[in-house]
């Protein structure tokens, strides 16, 4: 553990390197961030901190920068409290309050939101079909052949799937069949929609067959939206980087890996190589889990170089998905 001296210069190199993007000097750090102590002897702790592996010197020349290690040690140890602002609280509420229409154009603008509010990439993940509640079903002829499954989840989704029918149905067998899905579905949890017991009707049975065995095909399924992948371009000097940053944020299953990773380790940050993705190698992700009505529904997530501001990118995340929650469980 790094004693009372060494961690206030430790965190006046990070605040110091996040504020600027410029390796930090001994000689600045003890003239403007009140450590009460000579240059030389913060260029001494300095030394030691590198030696340790809380900073690395970039040229011969320069003054140092955090490492990933050098980061983690101020995210566990000194990162404060942080605080949305008086303004972007309002414009949080003033997003959700107004937030209407699907699911999934709700999530799209939550990652924008969040892009816009802290300049790095966002990526929001939707909740897992299985564990929305049906609300309702129904069932539309279009033709002699063909109908149309239509459920709606308490999440927002709506889901539509078609089915071929193997015989010719009367315009009353579609609306008996609607009911008995109703009857069989509604209030589940769609993870929990199972074949239903034969009702004694044969046409029945084998189109709520159809219509649970396609619904069950889509428990699983996760979106992903990501807003303000531009920013990537800005936060980082190397083409390379942000060839490599912006081809990964492309690919939802390696997102979605990466997400489902962190949460099940219990990481809400993963700074540099924590989070396992090569490409990603010099990012850090931010993370918070959507609850609503004690239910994990999805997560959002900010995705931006190591010397991101910490702080603020945590509270950002803590209230939009605060807000996003409570916006899926009043729907």
């Amino acid at each position: 553990m790094l004693d009372d001296r060494k961690t206030a210069i430790l965190r006046a190199v990070v605040e110091e390197y996040i504020a600027t993007a410029q390796p930090v000097g001994s000689s600045h750090i003890a003239a403007t961030h009140g450590v009460q102590v000579s240059s030389a002897t913060v260029r001494n702790d300095m030394v030691f901190l590198e030696q340790e592996g809380y900073l690395a010197q970039p040229h011969t020349s320069a003054g140092r920068i955090p490492t990933d290690k050098g980061y983690r040690f101020f995210v566990d140890h000194l990162t404060p409290n942080g605080k949305l602002g008086a303004a972007e609280q309002v414009k949080v509420g003033e997003f959700f309050n107004s937030a209407t229409g699907r699911l999934e154009e709700t999530l799209q603008r939550t990652s924008t939101l969040l892009a816009q509010m802290t300049n790095y990439a966002a990526v929001v993940l939707g909740p897992t079909k299985e564990v929305a509640v049906v609300r309702s079903v129904q069932l539309v002829g279009l033709s002699a052949h063909l109908a149309t499954a239509v459920v709606v989840l308490s999440n927002g989704a709506v889901e539509s799937e078609p089915i071929e029918l193997g015989t010719t149905l009367s315009e009353d067998e579609v609306h008996r069949a609607s009911a008995f899905l109703s009857k069989l579905m509604i209030g589940k949890a769609l993870g929990d929609v199972v074949q239903p017991s034969p009702s004694g009707d044969g046409v029945i049975d084998a189109l709520a067959k159809q219509v649970v065995q396609a619904m069950s095909s889509r428990r699983t399924d996760e979106s992903m939206f990501v807003g303000g992948a531009s920013a990537m371009a800005e936060a980082f000097d190397a083409v390379e980087i942000v060839r490599s940053v912006l081809h990964t944020l492309e690919q939802q299953y390696v997102m979605v890996s990466l997400v489902r990773d962190m949460l099940d380790r219990g990481l809400s940050v993963a700074i540099g190589a924590e989070h396992g993705v090569e490409p990603l190698a010099a990012c850090s992700v931010v993370l918070a889990p959507v609850v609503a009505d004690g239910t994990t529904m999805g997560t959002v997530g900010i995705l931006g170089p190591t010397r991101m501001n910490y702080p603020q990118a945590l509270a950002t995340v803590e209230v939009v998905s605060d807000r996003l929650g409570r916006r899926l469980a009043d729907s």
